[in-house]
């Protein structure tokens, strides 16, 4: 099969569409801009399949490399036959390969080395053959004695050595007794004797066992865990019938046989000493990659709903880092982020200066109009809150809000925290991200390392590399999607646009401030390094508000301007229409139209004729516009209050392989069970939903809720 034939069986795509969305990877296309401006190219594949189609090219491309390597490896020991080469050329996946490669790897001095050295090898293969003769064991290994095999037994013993090698070796018995492990074997942890596990940490895994093919993601990782910090015993339980059902389907065994015993002997051996540690390597390394996936995956959806949470952008907001000893730092910042006032309080232990603190926010709620005050959730942000709703309650048209204030001390100490606010405390800093946050979430929180926000579960546990990936391709998913306003975006936001990077962000904020505002997308042509391809790949995510050409604040291409312009005179749309009259007249328009006749009058494809309908009638729309906006607060429930059976709304502020976490406006979060998840709903973090109090823990702390189906 054809590169382009492996992906599209595996994937289950059409071939043409795989053959045309990798002609256009490999020409240095990205995946945003492939998935949104060449939909009839790719037959409207969407960004994850396209994803997909580019992680199986990379892993094709891996295998390819090292399956050159290997026969390579192979024609230079100069062992290479027709026959093994057909068998390297057809294998499908580097297991496959390895397997097969596995007799011919470098190795270090193997006991069945040593006895090939000694002249044991043409006794071996009496054995394997399974040599049927009248002659009796003395006469036979007779000839393989000398200073270094003394006696029969010795002899005996290194035949045998390369006999268990070459069994351990063997391509088929590895791949079944493989299989019949991941569909049979159990994997097993004990409590190591004198391993101290002072929480408890490890309890559900002291003496557990699960089926390979049936024990969860989460387990894997914390057995994981638990084996690196040295508490538990990992292990993986293969049935004798399993491994011996794959050894006997690859090599005779005659019962006539002088060496029956012999080769009986050495499959234990093969079995017990180099097979089974093999394949469960095998087996637990192919457990964690799938394990890490899984929760790359959960982290990576939960990353989508963070940063794709709506902006809230109408509001003055006074954010509040809550802290005891050293005070709550305190922001006040406009409706563009822009720093208006800052400084401390005390309203809590040890200093309880509560009607000072209260006067101070009183103040600059009245001094700067503020509409929202917003509490970062860490220490003593509960305290905080009681202390706000006081003074919320008393002011109308004043709410608040507790936001994740995860991530935001790494950026307070960042350098690009220190470029932004040189002159302002870390600690202040820190608020500034709080408040920001809610404004507009992306836009900030893209200048922490995804890793920081808190959104993970077991995210130290996975290929650090894998999931810094994995991430990345959410933020760069993410900000393509909303689109980027170019004269007032931060290098980092820009870093993720199409095409761009670091170093071009950089250029294009340093060429804004030197010649001021970009007034059409084709002024960013000029920004030094930014060549065609790029502005290809770029332009489309990059809009201009407010500028010479309405087209510039929308997400319709350049390279459709001249489509787009004569749709819209064909509408006729007044440039005074508000927002519904544009989509009454787009409405109207595409049903009297016959869309097909159109597309080809126009030379446009359909699929782009309907994105330029869709942004004409909603310019410039940003899709988190179109979620629900974050709950706003003015009172403060405590647990004292909560009953079972009391009805709240409530935000899932993580999702878990259990079921998710969800704030209902008292100190803890609520858990929300799988089980109470009805099979049709999807969550994801950020959802605003009802649930209902099943049962309250108070000397626990915790909370069990039960979805409240609408």
């Amino acid at each position: 099969m054809t590169l382009n034939q492996t992906i599209a069986k595996r994937l289950n795509i059409p071939l043409n569409k795989v053959k045309n969305t990798v002609e256009l990877l490999q020409n240095d296309n990205t995946v945003p801009f492939i998935a949104r401006y060449r939909k009839e190219v790719t037959g409207n594949l969407d960004e994850e399949q396209i994803r997909n189609i580019q992680e199986e090219l990379d892993r094709l491309s891996k295998l390819e490399e090292r399956r050159q390597a290997i026969l390579q490896s192979v024609e230079e020991q100069g062992k290479m036959t027709d026959e093994l080469r057909a068998a390297f050329l057809a294998a499908d996946t580097l297991t496959a390969l390895e397997d097969l490669y596995q007799p011919y790897r470098p190795k270090r001095r193997t006991r069945a080395m040593i006895a090939r050295e000694k002249g044991l090898e043409p006794l071996a293969k009496m054995i394997l053959d399974q040599l049927i003769t009248s002659q009796s064991m003395d006469a036979i290994v007779a000839p393989f004695l000398s200073e270094d095999v003394p006696d029969l037994d010795t002899a005996l013993a290194g035949a045998k050595d390369i006999v268990a090698e070459e069994i351990s070796e063997n391509a088929s018995v590895r791949q079944t007794t493989r299989e019949k492990a991941a569909q049979f074997g159990k994997v097993t942890s004990l409590k190591i004797p004198d391993a101290v596990d002072e929480r408890g940490t490890y309890e559900s895994y002291y003496q557990f066992d699960a089926p390979v093919k049936y024990i969860k993601p989460h387990q894997v990782l914390a057995i994981n865990r638990g084996e690196n910090e040295k508490i538990l015993r990992v292990g993986v339980q293969i049935n004798d019938d399993d491994w011996w059902a794959a050894i006997y389907s690859a090599f005779k065994f005659d019962r006539r046989s002088i060496f029956i015993d012999s080769l009986i002997e050495a499959a234990e051996d093969s079995a017990k000493r180099l097979l089974l540690p093999a394949i469960e390597r095998d087996i637990r390394r192919s457990l964690t990659e799938t394990a890490e996936d899984h929760a790359i995956q959960l982290f990576a959806n939960n990353l989508r709903a963070l940063l794709t949470q709506p902006p809230l952008a109408d509001q003055v907001v006074l954010a509040i880092d809550p802290g005891f000893r050293t005070g709550s730092k305190f922001v006040v910042i406009d409706t563009t982020g822009k720093v208006l006032a800052t400084g401390t309080i005390y309203p809590h232990p040890p200093q309880n200066k509560k009607a000072e603190a209260r006067a101070i926010i009183e103040n600059m709620v009245a001094e700067y109009s503020v509409t929202l005050i917003v509490i970062g959730n860490g220490t003593a942000s509960r305290e905080t809150e009681q202390f706000v709703a006081e003074i919320t309650k008393s002011h109308q048209g004043l709410n608040y809000l507790i936001t994740s204030e995860a991530g935001a001390s790494v950026y307070s100490a960042s350098k690009l925290a220190r470029k932004e606010f040189p002159d302002l405390d870390v600690s202040i800093r820190g608020a500034i991200s709080i408040g920001r946050r809610v404004q507009d979430p992306l836009a900030e929180l893209v200048k922490i390392d995804p890793k920081s926000i808190g959104v993970g579960l077991y995210q130290h546990d996975v290929d650090p590399s894998k999931l810094s990936n994995t991430l990345d391709q959410v933020v760069e998913s993410v900000v393509n999607a909303v689109g980027v306003e170019v004269n007032t975006a931060s290098p980092t936001l820009l870093t993720h646009v199409s095409g761009i990077g670091p170093s071009l962000a950089e250029k294009l904020v340093q060429h804004r401030e030197a010649n001021g505002a970009f007034h059409t997308r084709e002024d960013i042509r000029n920004v030094p390094g930014m060549g065609p391809k790029t502005f290809e790949q770029a332009a489309g995510f990059l809009r201009i508000r407010d500028g010479e050409n309405p087209l510039d604040a929308t997400a319709i291409h350049p390279e459709s301007y001249p489509v787009a312009t004569q749709v819209l005179q064909k509408i006729d749309l007044a440039e005074t229409a508000n927002s519904s009259e544009r989509v009454r007249a787009v409405e109207a328009f595409k049903k009297q139209s016959k869309l097909n006749k159109l597309a080809e009058e126009l030379n446009a494809g359909l699929l782009t004729l309907e994105d330029i309908f869709e942004e004409i009638a909603r310019p410039g729309r940003d899709p988190r516009e179109d979620l629900p906006k974050p709950i706003l607060r003015k009172d403060v429930l405590s647990m004292d209050d909560l009953a079972p059976g009391m009805q709240l709304k409530g935000t899932i502020r993580n999702v878990v392989d259990f079921g998710a976490f969800i704030d209902i406006g008292v100190k803890t979060d609520g858990l929300l069970h799988r089980s109470r998840i009805p099979n049709h709903v999807q969550i994801q973090l950020g959802d605003i939903i009802n649930v209902t109090i099943l049962s309250i823990d108070r000397e626990r702390n915790r909370i069990a809720l039960d979805m409240k189906e609408a």
